[in-house]
C-alpha cells in the first residue's frame, strides 16, 4: 500500500496520498473474498499531520465509503463543499487542509478490498491524466492482494493433516511462478514483499524438522532449480525465467557443486532438505 502512494504521488503530482484496505470488522484483518466490512485508512504519504490514520469508514461514507459502494473511481473538486457525499469527516479533511480528493477502490475477484485517495489542498478539477495513473496505482496494489491471498490458501491448504502430494504440488508451482515473476517487476517494494512471499513457500514444508541451510544459493540459482522442481527441462526453464538455455545449465551446475548434487533431482532434494524449496 505504502508503495502504491508514492507511485500515486509521483505519476499524478497530488501532493498528498492515502490508503487503506477493507476489514472485516474495525481493528481487524483484511476482508476476505466475499466479506463486507470497513476501510481503514493506514498508509499516509506525504499529509502534514496524523489527523487521518486510523480512520474507519463504512460502505456508503464520505468519498471513500462512496468508492466502495460503487466500486468505481469518484472524485470532488471541493470536498467539504460537495453535494453528493456524506460529511462525517469533513472537520478531519480541514485538519489536513484537503480540498479536491480523488478515490480509487482496489477491486480483487469484483470484490472491493481497499481504496487509494489522492488530493490537493487547493480546488482544482483532477483530469483524466490524473485518474489514469491513479487507477494504474490502484492495480499495483490489487495485484499484491492476489498474490498474498493465493499464497495464504496454498499455505492453509499445505499445512492440513490430511494435504497430499496434490496440494505440495500447487505450492511448488505457486512458488516457482513467483519467482519467476519477482524479477520483472521494477517496484523494489513490491518485488521485495514479493520475495517474501515464495521464502513463506519455501519454508512452509515441514518446518519443525528442518535444520537452518547451511548452503548459500544465488537467487538465480533457486529460480533454475524452483523449475527443475517442476520437471522443467532446460530450454523450458529458459523460456520462464526469460534466460539463455546455456545461462541455466550454467546455474544449474553451479547449484549442483554448492549442494554436493550429482543430478538435477539431487540438487531439488537436497534444496527442499535444506528449507530453500518447498
Amino acid at each position: 500500500m505504502q508503495s502504491a502512494l508514492v507511485r500515486l504521488r509521483r505519476d499524478t503530482g497530488l501532493p498528498v496520498a492515502l490508503g487503506g484496505l477493507v476489514l472485516d470488522r474495525p481493528g481487524g484483518p483484511p476482508a476476505a473474498p466475499g466479506r463486507r466490512g470497513r476501510l481503514r485508512i493506514d498508509a499516509l504519504s506525504g499529509t502534514c499531520s496524523n489527523a487521518l490514520r486510523g480512520v474507519a469508514v463504512p460502505s456508503g461514507s464520505g468519498l471513500g465509503g462512496k468508492a466502495v459502494a460503487l466500486g468505481r473511481p469518484c472524485a470532488v473538486v471541493d470536498y467539504t463543499e460537495a453535494r453528493h457525499i456524506s460529511h462525517e469527516y469533513d472537520a478531519l479533511v480541514a485538519a489536513e487542509g484537503l480540498r479536491s480528493v480523488l478515490a480509487v477502490p482496489v477491486i480483487v475477484r469484483r470484490q472491493v478490498r481497499g481504496v487509494l485517495y489522492g488530493a490537493m489542498r487547493s480546488a482544482q478539477p483532477l483530469g483524466e491524466r490524473i485518474l489514469t495513473a491513479a487507477v494504474a496505482a490502484a492495480r499495483d496494489v490489487e495485484q499484491a492482494l492476489v498474490v498474498r491471498d493465493e499464497a495464504h490458501d496454498l499455505l492453509m491448504a499445505a499445512r492440513e493433516p490430511a494435504a497430499g502430494a496434490d496440494a505440495w504440488e500447487r505450492v511448488r508451482e505457486a512458488h516457482s511462478a513467483l519467482r519467476a515473476l519477482a524479477p520483472r517487476i521494477s517496484d523494489p517494494q513490491l518485488r521485495s514483499e514479493l520475495a517474501e512471499v515464495y521464502g513463506t513457500l519455501a519454508a512452509a514444508a515441514e518446518p519443525a524438522v528442518r535444520p537452518a541451510p547451511q548452503v548459500r544459493l544465488a537467487p538465480r540459482e533457486l529460480d533454475v532449480l524452483a523449475c527443475v522442481a517442476l520437471g522443467a527441462t532446460n530450454a523450458v526453464a529458459a523460456e520462464h525465467l526469460g534466460l539463455g538455455a546455456e545461462t541455466v545449465k550454467g546455474y544449474l551446475r553451479s547449484a549442483m557443486r554448492k549442494l554436493g548434487a550429482h543430478s538435477r533431482w539431487e540438487a531439488v532434494v537436497a534444496a527442499r532438505r535444506a528449507g530453500l524449496l518447498p
